[in-house]
């Protein structure tokens, strides 16, 4: 691996964060500072915390940061359940869990990957 930029999981959360963006931007304008926030800082963290545990010495310290970034997703997903039930989000939003759950898989297969080539 040359960069953070080469890691799948990496390209797809940043294409993640962009669809929140798209959508919150149609969120109600009294949630800017509440749900809508916390939602967009959830996005953003996920392919930040995998480019910080990138750039790290260490395989440990970036499973670390991967593991960080699975709470930052399972956190989104959790707002997005919230964001549903209050009818912010509709059937075509849909595939933003299956996206969330497709990015959590590859995050702790490549987990597993790491944790084995310590062993």
């Amino acid at each position: 691996m040359k960069t953070h930029k080469d890691l799948d999981i990496w390209k797809e959360s940043i294409e993640l964060v962009k669809m929140i963006y798209e959508i919150t931007a149609k969120f109600p304008k009294e949630e800017i500072y509440g749900l809508t926030a916390q939602i967009r800082r959830c996005a953003i963290s996920v392919p930040s915390n995998i480019a910080e545990g990138a750039a790290r010495n260490s395989k440990k310290e970036f499973i670390q940061f991967l593991y960080i970034a699975l709470g930052s997703l399972s956190e989104l997903d959790t707002q997005l359940i919230i964001s549903k039930s209050l009818g912010y989000l509709n059937k075509e939003h849909e595939n933003l869990f299956e996206i969330i759950e497709k990015i959590k898989s590859k995050i702790l297969g490549l987990i597993k990957y790491l944790r084995s080539q310590n062993a």
